[in-house]
């Protein structure tokens, strides 16, 4: 029984996809795109500066990979638009898209700026909704397609000073649920991954809060109960399995990759 929605779209096995990536340059997107290129995938790397890209693009050639790179401002409608004409010029349609691209903001409602707040959830939420909306006409070509966006365990859980944040990562989660649902009878899948803290340049932003940076970093590894921060690797092979056929019966999940933070106090 194949499922409702698939049935032109072939044999796949797990090689060759065809994605795209947000984010693409450092972190999450760059661990996500070289584990892609292990299975010599084709890849659309995005961001908004070209020299990361460029190096996580060489990264994925050595892996055994093809890569493109699109600078690309994912909160601009008509950047999106420009965006997924290149993809389908150079892919022809799409197997899997993972909204990553991201910005962190840190203040109570009171201390953030109004156009703090639009401009994180411009990138955080309306990023994904309009790159999501311009690829879906590539990912019905596709091959069991399937969607990953990347939001945080602060879209399932609170935390003090970070409001624009929480609330742009909350959105995310439903609006992944909503994907999943809207777009399920087509045979494409919506999922959303919900990273504790990683090791990357976002996690070292300074929180201007007085501790020393080696400080809140034993902080933040204490507050998983494995007792340490993940790596973007780690994060990486969890979407690779949610873009692949394995995880063909999984959509609508919000899935959190955070050591034990969710379940319980550590202590």
């Amino acid at each position: 029984m194949t499922p409702q929605g698939s049935e032109n779209r072939g044999v796949v096995t797990g090689a060759a996809r065809r994605v795209l990536i947000t984010g693409a340059g450092t972190g999450i997107g760059r661990a996500v795109a070289k584990r892609l290129a292990r299975n010599a995938a084709r890849l659309v790397l995005v961001g908004r500066r070209a020299a990361p890209l460029e190096q996580t693009a060489e990264l994925c050639e050595t892996a055994g990979g093809r890569a493109r790179i699109v600078s690309a401002d994912v909160g601009d409608e008509s950047s999106v638009r420009e965006l997924l004409l290149q993809t389908g010029e150079t892919l022809g349609a799409l197997d899997g898209l993972v909204n990553n691209a991201g910005l962190a903001h840190y203040g109570t409602v009171e201390e953030t700026p109004p156009e703090r707040w639009n401009e994180v959830h411009r990138v955080n939420l309306t990023g994904p909704f309009l790159v999501t909306r311009a690829a879906l006409p590539l990912l019905r070509c596709g091959d069991q397609p399937a969607i990953v966006n990347v939001s945080s365990t602060l879209g399932l859980r609170a935390l003090r000073n970070a409001a624009a944040y929480c609330s742009s990562k909350a959105g995310l989660v439903n609006l992944t649920r909503a994907v999943a649902m809207d777009h399920a009878d087509e045979g494409i899948r919506c999922n959303v991954v919900c990273p504790g803290v990683v090791a990357t340049e976002m996690s070292r932003l300074d929180r201007d809060d007085g501790l020393d940076p080696d400080e809140r970093w034993k902080q933040l590894e204490a507050v998983h109960p494995l007792g340490r921060i993940a790596t973007p690797e780690e994060i990486a092979e969890v979407v690779a399995f949610l873009l692949s056929p394995a995880s063909s019966f999984i959509t609508g999940a919000a899935l959190p990759i955070d050591g034990g933070m969710t379940a319980g106090f550590p202590k």
